[in-house]
């Protein structure tokens, strides 16, 4: 009896043991993380793992560092192995979508954040509504992605790329209004994003406000003088008004910037 007992303590005292090294190593690759050290990182969650592979965190962790290093796949198993150690976990299943999103798996990703929404539904996350929204676009679901921004705007209404990418889907269905709406608000939020001031003015266009679009390309401009878009699309509102002078130059600008397009309307309207 007395061996038995002593063999148990051992056994205690081993295992103990080597959980005191597996969190040493799982701090020690925290750390490295937290460095941008994610090689580093990487091989110290590994010997967590091989020390106490039941525990779902390190697989976890070094799939963050994998994504951060593009090993997608290699990223994907990690989450998937956590998963299955731990399958109540949302946030395992949220980041298992984000890499299904990098390799083009439209369809599990919305099935992954769509778990991570069920499994926490009254305290889900705005990303995940997020990042499921910015999904659906590529799968020509305009109404679903309106939806999926609408509540992560709900939960964090101080997020500009959420009304952002809400104004843009409501371009691709035509409510323009709504969209220009969407684009003032991330403006007011966020007032140093150029593509913000830009696609307003794109709506401002559509909607033959030439001079309220001019606006907002002379201010994507000043914050972003190196996009040839900017100073091309500026140029058709300013030819739309008959300011052929300054609307050539800028097509010429929008061509030295990389613009083909631009060199087409020039021999039109320049000559």
């Amino acid at each position: 009896m007395r061996k038995i007992l002593l063999s148990i303590i051992c056994l205690s005292l081993s295992v103990l043991a080597i959980s005191q090294t597996a969190s040493e190593c799982f701090e020690a690759g925290n750390s490295k993380l937290s460095l941008h050290d994610y090689v580093g990182a990487i091989t110290d969650f590994t010997k967590a793992i091989e020390l106490y592979p039941e525990n779902p965190f390190p697989y976890h962790l070094r799939g963050i560092s994998k994504m951060a290093l593009d090993d997608n796949i290699g990223a994907m198993l990690d989450y998937s192995k956590a998963i299955e150690l731990n399958p109540e976990n949302d946030r395992y299943y949220f980041y298992r979508g984000l890499v299904k999103s990098s390799l083009k798996d439209y369809m599990g990703a919305i099935a992954d954040y769509t778990k991570a929404i069920e499994l926490n539904p009254k305290n889900a996350d705005a990303v995940y509504y997020y990042s499921r929204g910015l999904i659906k676009p590529l799968l020509k679901d305009y109404m679903g992605a309106i939806a999926d921004f609408t509540k992560a705007i709900e939960l964090n209404p101080k997020n500009a790329n959420y009304y952002y990418n809400r104004g843009m889907s409501k371009v691709d269905l035509e409510d323009k209004i709504g969209a220009m709406l969407d684009y003032s608000k991330a403006i007011e939020l966020n007032p140093k994003d150029d593509g913000c001031y830009f696609c307003r003015g794109l709506v401002k266009s559509s909607l033959k406000d030439y001079r309220g679009a001019i606006n907002d390309y002379n201010e994507a401009i000043e914050l972003n003088p190196k996009d040839a878009d900017y100073y091309y699309q500026r140029a058709l509102s300013k030819l739309s008004l008959d300011q052929k002078n300054s609307g050539c130059l800028d097509l010429s600008k929008a061509g030295e910037l990389g613009n083909v397009e631009a060199y087409d309307i020039i021999k039109k309207y320049c000559q």
